[in-house]
């Protein structure tokens, strides 16, 4: 990094979570800091591990306690949750967690010779299968390694099949089946529908693999006491009759005369503004948006009282990519979304949504166009009509959006699609009776991590029994752990003999460097001296370095060293543990191997024998596999 961030260093490793997800090492003048939120210490199916236990002591450790209270099903508890009479519904993600469940489910379906029909429904589920069949190599091994030999890809599927829309799923055969259906929230889309449906039938099941977000339906029902009957806000379009909808119809007029001077001034702008960098004209995936700033300048300028600054958060002059992006409006919408949020900030609609094809398909971004029209119709109805709306409303809008798009484009639409400004009223409560459950199936608890080893961390996620839980297990069992609140600083400096020093070119010179893998190494006899500017600096001895014992530097595998020692003719095997040399030699290694880290470095070879021609031989080969300084 440059600038202020000079000197520092920021490394992503693998995190085991969500396909390319990563934690961060952030390093500066030898220390370090590692930040690891949303990490999977476990193996699974279609990811490796994180790496978070091979880094031998960072100086501060920053974290959450997302899943400090979950405990981990099991095998049989699993099981279970699958013999219901009646249907499964697994409100999942679009594209995350949803391709370890993928696997999850093709496997056991497999391994049990299960006939239950298994359906995938999401507006993306097609693209999301065939996206992830290209990205074999960053996958676990085990997925890479079986497409390099035998070219079998994990996610050519055998028993799950993917469905577009919601009438797909009611011309499906009648029995019991299980629908893993977006969104995991319950807030929208068919997940809700399915919800709705499913939930008053005592046979039914609703199966959550993930905590759901706060505020939300699917986190209410996660609760220790969930309640019999919830109020589920969902919008259909139900044709107006009667007195309701001669009422519509005036308000409609009303607002029609309303509107229609400042309509067609806002539309005459907007043919000449266009999103900040020019696109290309034939791209398919460009948002032609405009600049509400200069609509407002336009409506300023012939007598109509408006204003420059963002109707939201009234801090920023109102700009397109402000507005529909990088604004805590959009940004609270954008974060519930199916795509999520971008973590840096935009600084115009075209950087942000080159980014966007770059990180996402092409169906997700599909989906994120409507989010912004979406978005771009509630700012209007903020500003003239004075309504304000919620996250979810917004995300209502778009998933309606999309699903009226998908059904223009159907080849297979059987009757015309209701207009986009059909009259439509709220429905409705929802008896509750079919049985909950919430299996988390990640490895994500961060208390067997800390258990190795002593660290200074910080919690920066989770919610505050989870925080305070961890918290309390660290300061009792294990390490400092800080919590701080938003906003909130924080001093965790390290109280370190560590020192800069430079190495002079008189001594480098002199220097001779043995190359040790992606390393070179060497020994250095030297004094500690300054420079002219007063700067640390390693000098030249005047003087005769002092002898210093040999130091064997490397490390060696037992199985490798015997298949070198078979090569050289010396009969070899393993017996008890130990490595049997010839007749009468043997080699094992002591110390606790269990630990990773600095701690690996207390195991020490042992060579047990005679003293023989034998003895001597297999002791120099040894050797021969470490560098002498």
């Amino acid at each position: 990094m440059a600038g202020k961030g000079e000197g520092i260093v920021i490394a992503p490793h693998v995190a085991g979570h969500l396909l390319g997800g990563t934690v961060g090492k952030i390093t500066k003048d030898g220390e370090y800091v590692i930040y690891a939120v949303d990490f999977n210490h476990r193996k699974e199916r279609h990811l490796n591990e994180t790496v978070l236990e091979s880094f031998v002591q960072p100086a501060f450790l920053i974290t959450d306690a997302y899943n400090a209270l979950n405990n981990q099903p099991s095998r049989r508890q699993w099981d279970q949750e699958f013999l219901a009479d009646g249907n499964v519904l697994l409100p999942v993600d679009i594209a995350g967690r949803i391709l370890e469940l993928i696997l999850i489910l093709e496997q056991y379906w497999a391994q049990h010779h299960l006939t239950y029909p298994i359906y995938f429904l999401t507006y993306v589920s097609s693209s999301t299968i065939d996206y992830v069949k290209s990205f074999l190599e960053w996958m676990s091994y085990s997925i890479a390694k079986s497409f390099e030999h035998t070219h079998d890809n994990a996610f050519l599927l055998k028993h799950i099949t993917l469905l577009i829309s919601k009438s797909e799923l009611e011309n499906v055969p009648e029995g019991t089946k299980i629908v893993l259906a977006s969104m995991a929230s319950l807030e929208a889309g068919f997940s809700q529908d399915i919800f709705v449906e499913w939930a008053s039938d005592v046979k039914n099941c609703i199966l959550f693999t993930e905590k759901g977000q706060f505020a939300t339906l699917a986190r209410m029902l996660q609760s220790d006491l969930p309640p019999k009957a919830v109020k589920v806000t969902m919008s259909k379009r139900v044709p107006l009759v009667g007195d309701e909808l001669a009422a519509y119809e005036e308000a409609q007029n009303r607002k029609k005369q309303q509107e229609a001077l400042k309509a067609t001034l806002i539309k005459e702008e907007e043919s000449k503004a266009v999103i900040g960098a020019e696109l290309p004209a034939g791209d398919p995936m460009v948002i032609d948006c405009t600049i509400s700033r200069a609509s407002a300048d336009a409506l300023q300028s012939r007598g109509i009282e408006t204003t420059t600054e963002c109707p939201f958060c009234r801090q920023r002059n109102e700009d397109d990519v402000h507005v529909l992006v990088n604004c805590s409006h959009p940004q609270a919408v954008w974060s519930v979304s199916a795509t999520g949020s971008l973590q840096e900030e935009s600084v115009s609609m075209a950087d942000w949504w080159n980014r966007l094809k770059r990180h996402t398909s092409l169906a997700q971004a599909e989906y994120s166009a409507m989010v912004v029209w979406a978005l771009w119709q509630k700012r209007n109805d903020h500003i003239w009509n004075n309504k304000s709306t919620s996250p979810s409303d917004v995300i209502h809008q778009a998933t309606q959006l999309l699903e009226d798009w998908n059904n223009a484009n159907s080849k297979d639409l059987k009757s015309t699609p209701e207009p986009l400004d059909r009259p439509n009223k709220w429905c409705s409560p929802v008896q509750l009776k079919s049985s909950l459950s919430y299996m988390d199936f990640e490895g994500r608890s961060i208390k067997s991590i800390l258990a190795r080893r002593s660290l200074k961390a910080g919690l920066v996620h989770g919610s505050a029994e989870a925080t305070e839980h961890l918290k309390q297990h660290c300061l009792k069992h294990v390490c400092p752990m800080y919590a701080p609140k938003i906003e909130e600083t924080i001093d965790v400096t390290l109280d370190l003999c560590a020192y800069k020093v430079q190495l002079s070119e008189k001594l480098m010179s002199n220097v001779l460097f043995k190359k040790l893998g992606d390393y070179e190494i060497a020994w250095v006899d030297s004094e500690v001296g300054k420079t002219e500017s007063g700067i640390l600096s390693l000098l030249p001895l005047w003087t005769p370095a002092p002898p210093h014992k040999s130091v064997l530097v490397g490390d060696i595998k037992m199985a490798d060293f015997k298949q070198f020692l078979a090569g050289k003719g010396i009969q070899v095997e393993f017996s008890g543990g130990a490595l049997r040399c010839g007749e009468h030699v043997t080699l094992r290694k002591v110390g606790d191997a269990s630990q990773k880290g600095a701690a690996a470095a207390i195991q020490q070879i042992v060579i047990e024998g005679p003293l023989s021609e034998e003895y001597y031989m297999i002791r120099e080969y040894l050797y021969s596999q470490f560098y002498s300084l």
